[in-house]
């Protein structure tokens, strides 16, 4: 099973490098995720300019656009190698009610489902990284 992983927060974000631990022993793991936050970009593509991975020493992608963008470019073109699911997070900060109208966390997801691939989006209550090994543990039995 090949799990593509992305965020909102950025590629350097600590929720995202909790889920990417937690799953990683699970399957094979792929992170494309925007090289800095980009919370509330909800599903935006970028359109006005060319985007530009770059793989960084841990092995994760950082990519000069949206979440969105990450998941469609993660899919269609930037890997040799489909992913079978997309997981989105871990977002610091909750996305309830109108929230996930706005968040480029679950639009990552949605994205994915979009593209016909089973998608999940994790976020955590709070917006400290406290307790984010929890999460991410809760995270891999829903994955």
């Amino acid at each position: 099973m090949r799990i593509l992983i992305s965020n909102d927060d950025g590629v350097n974000a600590p929720g995202l490098v909790a889920l990417h631990a937690a799953l990683a022993d699970y399957a094979e793991c792929v992170v494309i995720a925007p090289d800095q936050d980009k919370s509330g970009a909800s599903s935006s593509l970028t359109l006005d300019r060319p985007l530009h991975p770059h793989t960084l020493a841990n092995g994760f992608i950082s990519l000069n656009g949206t979440p969105t963008d990450c998941v469609h470019l993660g899919i269609h073109g930037l890997l040799e190698n489909q992913p079978d699911m997309v997981v989105s997070g871990i977002n610091l900060g909750a996305n309830l009610g109108d929230d996930v109208l706005y968040s480029g966390t679950v639009a990552a997801a949605l994205e994915g489902r979009f593209l016909q691939r089973p998608s999940f989006a994790f976020s955590f209550l709070s917006r400290q990284p406290d307790n984010l090994a929890t999460a991410a543990h809760y995270a891999r039995a829903v994955a």
